[in-house]
């Protein structure tokens, strides 16, 4: 008999002693771990991250605007850079923060209460000006083709905590540059493709069980499981089918557990004001930010936050005006300033990395002298960390006088990419992956753990 009809027909005898009650649950779930790509899997060594949040933020925040602050800018405000360029300084005042005494512009006045507990990194760089490429690379590790996510090759490294929910889920209310390759799983299996949710009434399409009762819709779903499993044993070799079956499987936990969810009705009315949302609003950043923190508690390895869409009149990419910023600023800095905290009194910041980044900065300068926003800077930009085996209050890199070049410590997106999957226990070196004849990893060639900022 092959392999595939051997687990075929385990996994269906297992579930038959399930439902004549000859199988205690956790029993269950062990022997079933063995035939599930989902399981959780060991780390490469011990790690301090169990989960990671990722806020992006889409079309470029301006690092000389945000945490990066350029005194020499300001005082050289309009003078000729490269005999072509006017200099253009930060409309917007920078305060010291903390213990620490980070610098944070006005744009972010509640993270910037917060960085004491944050590692900023001044001196990132992409390698692709456009919005597409910049994108993939800070997602997946390659501007130039299509590749898993890195949450896909989270999952793919260390599976789920939780089977009743997908192991990386999105919250992005608007397709971002690059469409749904931002969370994509491409040549790893599928099962590991981001889970977009939608914020509004339901987040997740067919979240809530049609049929009642609850025990015809098992009868159902139990047929068509053994249909799905006699289709795929004779087709072991297909993954996006194997996916498709574990699909049904993963399904049918999130209509048990994902209503839960989604439901912040029993959340205080404290915590709603902490992270500036309305009670019973789906819209904005908040309702992103603290639906997170519950998916991050029930077990959700990679959770992904997407502020905007590729309209560049809605998003970062403030070729016009950078005073663009102020409304997306509002709308997300209460809520992840509220994130942090929140976390934090949960004791869940100790093994959380939350990572804030956007795919590049924005030019210090202005082909007009007049202009009022800025172009797109791929050379320089700020990223930041927080959590779970991170140094807190520290800035780490710098940009040159006027923000246009990495001055100290260059943080290429392989080499953050490599300290993320570092904290999660994981060698970015030996997470790979066999596709078309050669081995695969997020990092490509390249990428260095950034060791200086690790706790």
């Amino acid at each position: 008999m092959s392999t595939s009809k051997l687990h075929t027909t385990r996994r269906h005898a297992i579930r038959s002693l399930l439902g004549s009650s000859l199988l205690m649950p956790g029993l269950l779930a062990d022997l079933l771990a063995a035939d599930d790509p989902m399981a959780p899997k060991q780390p490469h060594f011990p790690a301090k991250a169990k989960r990671v949040i990722f806020l992006y933020m889409t079309g470029g925040v301006s690092h000389v605007d945000s945490f990066d602050p350029k005194p020499k800018l300001t005082a050289d405000h309009r003078q000729k850079v490269r005999n072509k360029f006017s200099l253009v300084r930060s409309p917007f005042a920078f305060k010291h923060y903390g213990q620490s005494g980070t610098e944070v512009s006005e744009l972010f006045p509640h993270v910037g209460t917060c960085v004491d507990d944050l590692c900023v990194i001044r001196s990132m760089k992409n390698d692709d000006n456009d919005h597409f490429g910049a994108t993939m690379g800070i997602h997946a590790g390659s501007n130039n083709f299509s590749r898993p996510s890195i949450g896909s090759w989270v999952s793919y490294g260390l599976g789920t905590m939780n089977q009743n929910l997908p192991s990386f889920m999105v919250l992005a209310p608007y397709l971002p540059y690059a469409g749904g390759q931002v969370w994509g799983s491409d040549f790893l299996p599928g099962v590991h493709q981001g889970t977009r949710i939608i914020p509004g009434d339901e987040p997740i399409p067919n979240m809530t069980r049609r049929t009642e009762p609850a025990a015809l819709q098992t009868m159902e779903l139990g047929m068509l499981e053994e249909f799905n499993r006699k289709h795929l044993a004779s087709r072991a070799s297909d993954p996006s089918l194997a996916a498709r079956v574990k699909s049904f499987e993963t399904a049918f936990g999130m209509q048990q557990q994902a209503p839960e969810v989604f439901d912040l009705s029993k959340e205080s009315d404290a915590t709603h004001k902490l992270y500036g949302l309305e009670r019973g609003s789906t819209k904005g950043f908040a309702w992103q930010c603290l639906v997170a923190r519950r998916l991050a508690e029930r077990g959700v390895r990679f959770i992904e936050l997407i502020d905007s869409g590729s309209d560049l009149n809605k998003n970062w990419d403030a070729h016009f005006d950078i005073q663009t910023h102020v409304t997306l600023a509002r709308n997300v800095d209460q809520p992840i300033a509220a994130l942090l905290k929140d976390l934090k009194s949960r004791g869940m910041l100790e093994d959380t990395l939350v990572v804030w980044t956007t795919e590049f900065g924005r030019t210090p300068y202005n082909e007009k002298p007049d202009g009022k926003g800025r172009e797109h800077h791929n050379r320089v930009f700020s990223s930041w960390l927080a959590g779970a085996g991170v140094k807190p209050g520290i800035t780490y890199g710098e940009s040159d006088e006027y923000g246009i070049e990495v001055a100290k410590d260059m943080v290429h997106f392989h080499d953050f990419h490599a300290t993320i999957l570092h904290l999660l226990g994981i060698d970015h070196l030996r997470l790979t992956y066999r596709h078309a004849g050669r081995d695969f990893r997020l990092t490509d060639v390249a990428g260095q753990v950034v060791k200086p900022i690790l706790a």
